[in-house]
């Protein structure tokens, strides 16, 4: 089931610029400050680790967040990118997605935000975390946070419309960029307000993306599978024992 958009010429310009260039603008800046970024400052491509500060904190938020990003991002992914006639040939009717997306999106999410919060706190009350931490490294998470708020307060919203309707409007716009289908916008132009945030705030971090410590979600360590030689790890025990001097004989 294809939902035919507003035309064109029923949108006012700024849906057009935020949801018809705009997108353009920050998966520009994605792919093209991230390929810049490599090249000229591979010292910066990590995520600047705390870990020594409050580690405790750091892994129950950090794990909670990155299982619950996981989820939503190949949700995301896969929901909003799989042509809607795979759905309709495998059997899987927009209502069903809809369900599908409101469970798995909605649980994925209060991990995520559980997991954020954690972070936040940590990063913003800790002292000493504060005064390593970049104006970058405390604005990115703000802002991931924002965005999973405005994302389960869609959940709400799409209880209301279970037929799948609404969500195939968006799949027909992000397919619609992706192809560069002119009018792409009108798909989105009548959507709630809070998925309109949603949409913005999600393609803002793609645009800052390059420029703050989510580009080491760029990076696997595949190179590690290939490695020669061993790599050789001692316990403290084995490093105290191996310090102790000799008995005089």
């Amino acid at each position: 089931m294809a939902t035919e958009p507003v035309t064109a010429g029923d949108i006012g310009w700024i849906t057009q610029a935020v949801f018809g260039y705009y997108p353009y603008v920050a998966l520009t800046s994605l792919a093209l400050g991230s390929i810049i970024r490599f090249d000229r400052e591979q010292y910066t491509w990590r995520s600047g680790s705390s870990q020594l500060l409050r580690r405790k904190q750091l892994f129950w938020g950090s794990t909670l967040f990155h299982l619950g990003v996981l989820v939503i991002f190949l949700g995301h992914f896969v929901g909003l990118l799989t042509p809607i006639a795979v759905f309709d040939f495998i059997g899987i009717t927009h209502g069903q997605k809809q369900v599908l997306a409101i469970v798995a999106g909605g649980v994925a999410g209060i991990f995520c935000m559980a997991g954020a919060l954690m972070l936040l706190h940590r990063r913003l009350y800790d002292p000493r975390i504060r005064q390593t931490s970049s104006f970058s490294d405390i604005a990115i998470l703000i802002m991931l946070t924002l965005q999973l708020a405005l994302g389960l307060l869609t959940i709400p919203v799409s209880l209301q419309h279970l037929d799948g309707g609404e969500m195939v409007k968006f799949m027909q716009w992000a397919q619609g960029i992706f192809s560069f289908r002119p009018g792409a916008a009108a798909y989105v132009a009548d959507a709630h307000w809070i998925f309109k945030a949603h949409l913005f705030l999600g393609l803002t971090i793609l645009l800052v993306f390059p420029y703050t410590r989510l580009v080491h979600m760029l990076s696997a360590p595949v190179w590690y599978l290939n490695r020669r030689g061993w790599q050789l790890v001692r316990t403290r025990r084995d490093i105290g024992a191996k310090r102790q001097p000799e008995p005089a004989k």
